[in-house]
């Protein structure tokens, strides 16, 4: 059988079945360890998942004019992959499609480089409300939130590989410029749709033998006090840290220490990217230790190979364990769950899906856990007894329940959403080269 044959039967299938056999006996499965599928699968559903609008387009950006990246300060997506998007409207109608493809509700995240400014020269430290009221009239239509983020890389204002924690003034100033405008487009964005988080990221840093690793930190410290003097109302702000990025290999000035008691201090928040930590240190533990302290976390569900490569998240132990340890933790509701992937070696919008869908079923997977028998063992010393639920939940049957939370969504299960993205790039994508 063809691919596509495969897929199209895999769409059809999905389509047929208005109930499921299958379901009904997971469903009785997961009830005798106390669990209730159809509970979590409402409440999965209903939790927001921002997806960033970077996938689309290969961090490119909307500035006009339209040019390639000058420095991409650890930022990089790799492949040539046909049919990317050029422009606002290809941007939005793709991810309209991949919209239609993921279960669940939504938001969208933007970057201050996908202003949109009719062609029209608009320095970052001058962008405005004006230039995403596009963005906001067509996220309004769909009933989505917006976020946001700064966008403190690729520009010639990067300098010395320093933005905020520059030692030169004009520099240090001109992306404080950039950062307060940024967060009033998010004002912006809140007032019309909810709420917004703004998310801060800076690439600044050093490539080998820091000298003066206090003088950056201090500079930066002073920025953002600038930067986040005034409370902005429905505005979530929070600080993403890094281990590391290209050219940026010895040191960095917005490390995991430096954000977490800045945002404790100043009442802000804090983003756990899952590919800016070293590979053996554990994103899931960080939850509970910081949310005693730190009001907001948001996630960037990410999928690291070897270094922050921001490859497309799958399903994988790393991300079922932060699943674990938000719904553990009691702020499965409460933290802002997030993408950040780019791979342009790939179709872009499967791309989309496949990296939202896992998210959604990590989140699920998380709310069926038979949970409170593992905590009675753990507390009543019974270490064998915790480790054999642990192990049984491993093969209970979760891909029936994901099954039927596809069907309450009204989206292809299975492999049926690539039969839907190969048509789209079949009539439009492939179109644009």
């Amino acid at each position: 059988m063809k691919l596509d044959d495969l897929f199209e039967q895999e769409a059809k299938a999905a389509k047929s079945r208005k109930s499921d056999a299958v379901y009904t006996a997971a469903k009785a499965r997961y009830a005798s360890l106390g669990v209730d599928t159809d509970a979590a699968i409402k409440l999965a559903l209903s939790l927001p998942i921002s997806v960033h609008c970077w996938q689309g387009d290969d961090v490119h950006g909307l500035e006009a004019p339209r040019e390639e990246a000058v420095d991409a300060g650890g930022v990089m997506a790799t492949g040539n992959y046909p049919g990317a998007a050029r422009n606002g409207d290809e941007l939005r109608a793709d991810f309209e499609v991949a919209a239609g493809l993921i279960p669940g509700k939504l938001r969208f995240a933007l970057h201050g480089m996908y202003m949109e400014t009719g062609g029209k020269k608009v320095e970052r430290d001058e962008i405005a409300p004006e230039h995403f009221t596009r963005w906001v009239d067509w996220a309004k239509a769909k009933g989505w939130a917006l976020d946001f983020n700064p966008s403190c890389f690729a520009h010639p204002m990067v300098t010395d590989g320093l933005t905020l924690s520059s030692n030169k003034k004009a520099v240090r100033e001109f992306w404080i410029r950039h950062c307060l405008a940024s967060r009033e487009v998010s004002r912006y964005m809140a007032s019309k749709l909810g709420n917004c988080v703004c998310n801060l990221w800076i690439s600044d840093g050093r490539k080998d033998s820091t000298a003066d690793r206090m003088g950056p930190r201090a500079r930066l410290v002073e920025a953002l006090d600038v930067v986040y003097a005034k409370k902005l109302p429905k505005v979530v702000d929070v600080l993403e840290s890094k281990l590391f990025g290209i050219a940026l290999e010895d040191y960095t000035v917005g490390s995991s220490e430096f954000y977490l008691l800045y945002a404790q201090s100043r009442g802000l928040g804090i983003c756990f990217d899952l590919g800016h930590f070293h590979p053996t240190e554990s994103i899931a533990d960080k939850i509970s230790s910081t949310y005693l302290f730190v009001k907001d976390i948001l996630l960037h569900c990410s999928r690291p190979i070897r270094w922050d490569s921001d490859h497309v998240t799958r399903f994988d132990d790393s991300l079922r364990a932060v699943a674990d340890e938000a719904q553990r933790s009691g702020c499965m509701q409460k933290v802002w769950w997030s993408t950040d992937f780019f791979d342009a070696s790939i179709n872009r919008i499967a791309a989309w899906v496949i990296g939202t869908r896992a998210v959604r079923k990590a989140i699920l997977w998380a709310l069926l856990e038979p949970w409170k028998y593992a905590v009675d063992a753990e507390y009543g010393g019974d270490g064998a007894a915790k480790l054999a639920i642990e192990e049984m939940r491993a093969i209970l049957p979760f891909g029936a329940v994901w099954d039927q939370a596809c069907r309450e969504a009204d989206v292809p299960g299975g492999l049926g959403f690539m039969a839907e993205v190969h048509r789209y790039e079949r009539e439009v994508t492939l179109k644009r080269t």
